[in-house]
């Protein structure tokens, strides 16, 4: 399985799942549980549209359309190689980790 949409959100992710399905490609939404362990704020970066290996590329086009057609100006498929979380989430969890290390100083 590869990662053919890294999207917004979990609402986006299924959209996408849904063309991907709709044009006869399997589609499956990860981030379910990581998006609820964090919160409606700080769930960037976590849901992601994964397809089989073979459909990776037609699904990258599909993917390419509907970005283009949603007005998208950020290209949000994945490319190769790239593999880690959106910007804010990144920050998110460096923003909790600091507030861990204060509150066991703390206590």
């Amino acid at each position: 399985m590869q990662i053919a949409y890294r999207a917004r959100d979990i609402t986006e992710a299924h959209i996408v799942a849904g063309l991907l399905e709709a044009n006869g490609i399997e589609a499956h939404v990860g981030g379910h549980y990581l998006q609820g362990a964090m919160g409606e704020i700080g769930a960037a970066g976590f849901s992601n549209v994964h397809v089989d290996d073979e459909d990776l590329y037609r699904a990258r086009q599909l993917v390419s359309e509907y970005e283009q057609t949603s007005g998208s100006s950020v290209s949000r498929a994945a490319s190769d190689g790239e593999d880690r979380p959106d910007h804010y989430a990144r920050w998110f969890l460096l923003a909790l980790a600091i507030v861990a290390l204060i509150l066991l100083q703390v206590y």
